[in-house]
């Protein structure tokens, strides 16, 4: 890259400080835009516009533009709220618009390993929005991760004694899936929790 301007250096340089961006991804980037230089100024202002614009929801902390966001202060079932870990969890889950109640963006996963502690998520903010009594289900939809797995056992100890319901995402196999070729925990987590028809 010694031999490129600067100003192309310094743009390859932020590119890959996306993530999954690595060296070469960002140069394509970066030759991409030159190669179309009306995609430049458009690509510029989106930035500055997110940046300027975008913010998280008072309410769940999910990604907005208006405050609350558009779930919050819209007609969903407010006795429902889902927990996630980030905001493109609750994209995930609108997609499938197999939810209709409101959400609650951690902003992460618990990760001692990592010095992220309750104080460093929304927590606090969760266990605010369950004392109004209003609430009568909690959805934990944390990754099933060692993380997010953590983080699911440690707001099941602290909503339980509020008498609210606390139910999790089902895991299992995946549609479509042989089961020749699925792991045996995943396996073991649909034997487990297999249901009724």
């Amino acid at each position: 890259m010694l031999h490129f301007s600067g100003s192309l250096t310094r743009l390859v340089g932020e590119l890959k400080k996306l993530p999954g961006v690595g060296e070469k991804s960002a140069q394509r980037l970066a030759f991409h835009l030159l190669k179309h230089p009306s995609n430049i100024e458009a690509l510029a202002q989106s930035l500055l516009q997110v940046g300027e614009r975008v913010h998280l929801c008072s309410v769940c902390f999910a990604i907005t533009e208006d405050d609350p966001c558009w779930i919050c202060s819209g007609e969903r079932d407010s006795g429902t709220i889902c927990v996630v870990e980030e905001p493109q969890d609750l994209l995930a889950l609108e997609r499938s618009r197999a939810f209709s109640g409101r959400y609650h963006v951690l902003q992460g996963a618990l990760s001692p390993l990592n010095g992220v502690t309750p104080k460093d998520l929304r927590i606090a903010e969760l266990m605010q929005r369950l004392q109004g009594g209003e609430v009568r289900e909690v959805l934990i939809a944390t990754n099933f991760t060692v993380e997010g797995e953590a983080t699911a056992l440690y707001l099941t100890r602290l909503i339980k004694p509020l008498s609210i319901k606390v139910t999790r995402l089902a895991h299992g196999i995946p549609v479509g899936s042989d089961l020749e070729y699925v792991d045996a925990a995943t396996v073991q987590r649909a034997v487990e929790g297999r249901s009724e028809l």
